[in-house]
């Protein structure tokens, strides 16, 4: 039977509550989260303007100071040692689950290691929402964040991830989402199943769902589609028991390592082949080595 534990505890010691906000619809708020956020000394927030006008619709008024990607470890002393003064701090980010693409990680581990309470008050995340509706396996997942912006950085990513087996989840920014469905498809092939959910939980929460090669058509017919808060949640490479051809194999590594990055060649030469990507990589760096040494 659950039971409800009290947001507050007689503790000398600190208390850190990691809490989850709203990603777009303000009835996501637990009433456990407005308890905490309500009873908290002081919350560290992503962003202050943000979590201001959260408070305000919900009639809370508290102390907020920031905590972003940019301040965080000059801005975790501070809150350590409110915590030592056996304060409660409150964390949150702009929206969802703190830390997950977001600040957090350096107060999280700080607050730990030094003894102090930390608890999750769970709950919205894009990362579950989208899985949740995509109709894609969900038992065994991956969550990839935002990848580079750099185009070659982002395709050399890909290129890594083209034989996991488990379910991807990224984050886009809209004015990327086209080219970043182009990288999907040169590194994963048009016919992976995909889903791209734009603003989830709020007004105009669309998901979008089909191959790779169709959502990249989409992508770039349809305006509102890069537009918004974008999840992509992609089906990991089918597991296939197959014999690779060896002599197939050497064949490919010995012709595509003279032509494309180490990388890029092993990732086609898995494809070719049935061969898991990682050992067509070990197979292109040994060869490499035994080439230098020859030499």
């Amino acid at each position: 039977m659950l039971r409800r534990s009290p947001i507050i505890v007689a503790n000398s010691r600190g208390r850190l509550q990691v809490i989850a906000t709203p990603i777009g619809n303000l009835d996501d708020l637990s009433a456990r989260a407005r308890e905490a956020l309500e009873s908290a000394d002081v919350i560290a927030a992503e962003d202050t303007r943000h979590t201001l006008v959260l408070l305000q619709s919900i009639g809370v008024s508290r102390p907020l100071v920031s905590l972003h990607a940019h301040n965080e470890r000059q801005r975790v002393p501070e809150l350590l040692a409110r915590l030592e003064a056996g304060e409660t701090v409150a964390l949150v980010s702009d929206a969802g689950t703190p830390l997950l693409s977001d600040p957090g990680f350096d107060l999280v581990r700080e607050a730990a290691r030094a003894g102090h309470d930390v608890y999750a008050i769970p709950g919205p995340s894009a990362i579950t929402a989208a899985l949740a509706v995509a109709g894609l396996p969900t038992s065994r997942f991956c969550f990839e964040g935002f990848l580079p912006a750099r185009d070659s950085e982002r395709r050399s990513k890909l290129a890594q991830l083209a034989g996991e087996t488990r379910t991807l989840v990224f984050f886009e920014a809209p004015h990327r989402i086209a080219q970043m469905l182009a990288d999907l498809v040169a590194e994963f092939g048009a016919d992976r199943r995909a889903v791209v959910a734009r603003e989830m939980t709020k007004t105009h929460e669309t998901v979008y769902r089909g191959t790779l090669g169709e959502l990249v058509a989409r992508a770039r017919d349809e305006p509102n589609f890069q537009r918004g808060e974008i999840t992509i949640v992609v089906e990991g490479r089918a597991e296939v028991d197959t014999e690779v051809d060896t002599r197939l194999l050497h064949l490919a590594v010995e012709l595509l390592s003279k032509e494309l990055p180490a990388g890029r060649a092993a990732s086609i030469a898995a494809k070719l082949t049935g061969a898991k990507r990682s050992e067509v990589y070990a197979l292109l760096t040994r060869e490499s080595e035994a080439r230098r040494d020859e030499h």
